[in-house]
C-alpha cells in the first residue's frame, strides 16, 4: 500500500468510509420504511416494549463498528484525500456525517433513554414517536447524502 495523497491506502480508507457509511444509512432507511411504520400499528405498551427492546439490542459490535467506523474512516479519508479532488466530497461526507452523530447523541439517544426510563406506556409514546420518528428521517437523509458523497468522491478518485 502506498500512502501518498490519493494512493492505495487512501482508497482503501475510502472504499471502507464508502461501506460503513451505507450501512448506516440503511438502518436508518429501514427504520423509516419498516420497523416505525409496522410499529404504528401497534398499541402503546407494545410499541414501548419493541422499541426498548430494539434499543437494548442495537446497543452491539456489530452495529457500533459502521457507526463509529464511518465517522472515523471519513475522517481519515478526507485527511488522506487533502490535495485532491476528491477532498471536497469526503469533506462533505465527514460534515454530513458528524451531523447525523450529533442528531442521534442530543435527540435520539435522550429519547431512547426517556423512553427506557418511563413508566406510562401511553405517556412514554406520545412524547417519543413523533420527535424520533421526524429526526430518524433527517439521519436517514443525511447519512444518504453522505453516502452519494462518498460514492463520488470515490469516482473522482479513479479520475471518472
Amino acid at each position: 500500500m502506498t500512502n501518498n495523497r490519493g494512493g492505495t491506502a487512501a482508497g482503501a480508507v475510502l472504499g471502507a468510509a464508502t461501506v460503513a457509511t451505507g450501512l448506516i444509512a440503511g438502518v436508518w432507511f429501514a427504520y423509516v420504511c419498516s420497523a416505525m411504520p409496522a410499529l404504528a400499528r401497534s398499541d402503546d405498551r407494545v410499541f414501548v416494549e419493541v422499541m426498548r427492546n430494539i434499543n437494548d439490542v442495537i446497543q452491539n459490535p456489530v452495529f457500533f463498528t459502521p457507526f463509529f467506523g464511518a465517522l472515523i474512516l471519513t475522517a481519515v479519508a478526507a485527511w488522506q484525500l487533502r490535495g485532491t479532488p476528491a477532498k471536497v466530497w469526503a469533506l462533505a461526507a465527514l460534515a454530513l456525517y458528524v451531523a447525523v452523530f450529533v442528531v442521534t447523541s442530543a435527540v435520539n439517544v435522550p429519547l431512547n433513554d426517556a423512553l427506557a426510563a418511563a413508566t406510562d406506556p401511553v405517556r412514554a409514546r406520545a412524547d417519543f414517536e413523533t420527535p424520533w420518528v421526524a429526526w430518524n428521517v433527517v439521519r436517514a437523509v443525511l447519512t444518504t447524502v453522505g453516502f452519494a458523497c462518498l460514492l463520488r468522491a470515490l469516482s473522482v478518485r479513479r479520475g471518472r
